[in-house]
């Protein structure tokens, strides 16, 4: 999952760079309002990116990763709860 996470940034914020760069360095010599739209575009990315990163998993516990012993057999009952149900 968390492999599948970064390669999705990676490419929304390759396709930013892509935008922005493309749009100030030979879109403008044609159209400087399709450059604009493009940098708005471009602007929209980041947090979407940053969303798409950060999204946790249906199997991912972000919160527990103490390495307690006592908190991970907590967690480990409370998931077989969980499925049981």
């Amino acid at each position: 999952m968390y492999a599948r996470r970064r390669h999705a940034y990676f490419i929304l914020m390759g396709a930013c760079l892509t935008l922005f760069i493309s749009a100030w360095g030979f879109v403008r010599l044609w159209s400087v309002p399709a450059a604009v739209v493009m940098c708005i575009v471009a602007m929209v990315i980041p947090p979407l990116a940053a969303i798409v990163a950060n999204r946790r998993g249906p199997d991912d516990r972000w919160w527990d990763e103490s390495g307690d012993e006592e908190s991970d057999r907590w967690w480990r009952e409370l998931d077989e709860y969980n499925h049981r149900r």
